[in-house]
């Protein structure tokens, strides 16, 4: 009996331990499971904040990406103007003034060989390409750009700097990752231009780069400050490196960029038109220099043809004086006159009561030359005929500030038909594609 009691006493003593040992294991157990719970919900807060930062980094990335390359379907239709505010209606009054934020692209930066200095000459569209391979010039001798000076003593005396066409700062931003520009001289160097401590030149008319690289930039280094002057047709277009074709085409497309008056006025042209239907563009370029320039006169009369021969004459620049008109004719080589345009026109099947745009300056004989061009195309409308006059009072006498206008429409048309093939529809056939 006393052993059974005593061996029922041990064995209560040791179920009474092992109950507090189970239940401090328990415990340990529990604090245990906690403590991997906690751990696993941290674990799990911190995989949703680094994927939530992720997202966003690389929205933010697309985002950037689609202001560059954004694909058309989620753009839209891409407009040859730049977008304002008008066109995004969802936008608070109050916050449409605020500017889009810019992303520029990083400075190139290398040793500055000189200072190069431009005076274009020629009408807008010719200006406008030569900018481009001077721009390409520039880049390819490693040295600074001045910003063109535009042509004022051509037929068209008009006295627009680049500013009144072009948005300059623009310009200068968008390409600098490429060359450095400057809108005037450093003071130091404009003392030495001021002193006549410079090099003017004609260079030699579709010069391939070797030219420049071997005779232009020694030049430059030399003297400093090189002047090129009658920039027109000064590079070759063919046989060149693809970085250079590839920053002509940058520089026409998207560093040439109209002023926000021109743009906008070309805007509201364009809506004028499209509230009407489709319309095409024509590129009659049948103006009295062009006329003049050619040597073509044929429809003309006896003292329209004097007339011509003698501007001809007035501008030593046009090298060729004696010029016989049938023959150029014959070639190919002449404008349509308004009579065949008519002609062409109908061939092509194009609608008579379409709405035709004239693109073009004063046409040379007027009503009567225009006359079966508007018989058998009676809905022919011109930029003065579209807007008031005071619309266009800061245009008046700035020929290249209206052909701005016309190359805003022109490539904003259904159609653009050129009667020649010479800058102007070379330029805007590039930009439309």
């Amino acid at each position: 009996m006393c052993r059974v009691e005593e061996t029922s006493g041990k064995c209560d003593y040791r179920k009474q331990w092992e109950m507090k040992i189970k239940m401090f294991g328990e415990g340990k157990v529990e604090k245990l499971k906690n403590s991997m719970v906690s751990r696993s919900r941290m674990k799990l807060w911190m995989i949703r904040a680094l994927t939530t930062i992720l997202i966003w980094t690389c929205f933010a990335h697309l985002m950037t990406l689609g202001e560059i390359f954004g694909p058309k379907l989620l753009k839209g239709w891409p407009s040859c103007f730049t977008h304002s505010t008008s066109e995004l209606p969802l936008v608070a009054p109050e916050l449409s003034s605020i500017p889009p934020k810019l992303i520029l692209p990083p400075k190139r930066l290398y040793k500055n060989n000189g200072y190069l200095m431009v005076s274009c000459n020629g009408g807008l569209n010719q200006m406008r390409a030569a900018i481009c391979d001077m721009v390409a010039i520039a880049r390819y001798l490693n040295v600074t750009l001045i910003v063109p000076e535009l042509d004022k003593t051509s037929f068209w005396n008009d006295p627009s700097e680049f500013k009144d066409i072009f948005d300059v700062d623009h310009f200068i931003t968008s390409l600098r990752d490429e060359v450095r520009i400057l809108k005037e001289l450093p003071p130091r160097v404009q003392h030495r231009v001021d002193q006549g401590m410079f090099l003017s030149m004609q260079p030699i008319s579709w010069s391939d780069i070797s030219y420049y690289a071997h005779q232009i930039l020694p030049l430059v280094q030399k003297h400093k400050v090189v002047q090129l002057n009658k920039t027109d047709a000064r590079l070759a277009n063919n046989n060149l490196p693809p970085e250079i074709q590839k920053l002509r085409c940058r520089v026409n497309f998207n560093a040439l960029k109209f002023t926000s008056q021109i743009e906008e006025l070309g805007r509201r042209v364009v809506k004028i038109l499209r509230e009407k239907g489709p319309f095409l563009v024509l590129h009659l370029r049948y103006e009295m220099d062009m006329l003049a320039f050619s040597g073509c006169t044929h429809g003309c009369n006896s003292d329209e043809e004097e007339e011509l021969t003698r501007m001809r004459y007035a501008y030593p620049w046009w090298k060729e004086k004696v010029i016989n008109s049938e023959m150029k004719r014959k070639e190919g080589l002449c404008p349509l006159t308004p009579e065949e345009t008519a002609l062409v026109l109908r061939a092509l099947g194009i609608d008579r009561n379409v709405q035709i745009y004239i693109a073009a300056g004063e046409i040379y004989g007027g009503e009567r030359r225009m006359a079966p061009l508007a018989e058998a195309f009676p809905n022919l409308v011109r930029k003065e005929t579209l807007l008031v006059r005071s619309d266009l009072k800061f245009f008046q006498n700035h020929s290249s500030q209206m052909a701005a206008l016309d190359y805003l429409v022109s490539l904003e048309s259904d159609i653009f038909v050129p009667t020649y093939d010479g800058n102007m529809a070379k330029v805007v056939e590039g930009h439309r594609r």
